[in-house]
């Protein structure tokens, strides 16, 4: 992770494994997104190499597992409390995304299979190269996405088409990520880093309240009514323009 002003960057740095994942890595994004200053208001999510990430460390399903983390084989071994208690651990590393008043933004290029399609998914908004291709590969290895994916998947592109994603496992490309709502842009796989910056740039121009107050409204959106969103709505209205006008308490 580095920082720098307003923006901080969290970038995968395993190519030589296409940035495989492992709870380790969840624990330190938890862990340093937390420490982050208050200042930061953007966090770009990116992987290193031709490969954004290809999923869980295959490690993990060995015996002998990795140093310090309970392997695959453990995990099923373990009491029912004790693996929900793990499993609940990795997903809060994934949950420091939903900070209203941090902005994310996932820049996808190559493979983005299993935890890292979910790790994209946590964040706000998904840019991806023209070879970005995302696949649910959990059911093939006869389990399931547990990174809080399949909820934000439903609500990006709807239950149908995420069934039809998670069930097959099968790849997802960038035109048709583009096509479904799955990102928001596709771009050459040059052009990535740049596209990353100019939005970032965008962001950083608007005010920070009115940032945080729409990302917490649109948040709390699928589970609110139209009558609660609405109320929502108006009491983050009025603590705007009280804030512009001078009277914030």
């Amino acid at each position: 992770m580095s920082h720098a002003g307003q923006l901080a960057t969290f970038t995968l740095n395993r190519p030589a494994k296409r940035n495989a994942q492992n709870p380790l890595t969840w624990a330190w994004l938890s862990r340093t997104v937390n420490a982050l200053p208050g200042t930061v208001r953007m966090l770009v999510v990116r992987g290193e190499g031709p490969s954004f990430s290809a999923g869980l460390d295959r490690a993990m399903f060995t015996p002998e597992g990795l140093d310090g983390i309970p392997s695959v084989h453990e995990l099923a071994r373990a009491g029912h409390d004790e693996a929900s208690a793990e499993i609940a651990g990795y997903q809060h590393g994934l949950a420091v995304f939903a900070r209203p008043a941090l902005v994310s933004l996932a820049l996808v290029q190559g493979h983005a299979v299993g935890a890292g399609f979910q790790l994209s998914l946590a964040c706000d908004v998904r840019i991806a190269a023209e070879d970005a291709q995302f696949s649910m590969a959990e059911v093939t290895l006869g389990l399931v996405p547990d990174l809080g994916g399949t909820k934000r998947l439903v609500e990006l592109v709807g239950y149908s088409r995420a069934a039809e994603i998670c069930l097959t496992g099968r790849r997802v490309d960038a035109t048709e990520a583009l096509q479904i709502g799955l990102v928001s842009s596709v771009v050459g796989s040059g052009d990535l880093a740049e596209a990353g910056e100019r939005f970032v740039t965008r962001i950083l121009e608007q005010p920070v309240t009115a940032v945080t107050e729409i990302k917490a409204l649109l948040l709390a959106a699928a589970d609110r009514s139209q009558g609660e969103q609405e109320r929502a709505e108006r009491e983050a209205q009025h603590r705007q323009l009280r804030a512009l006008a001078g009277l914030a308490e």
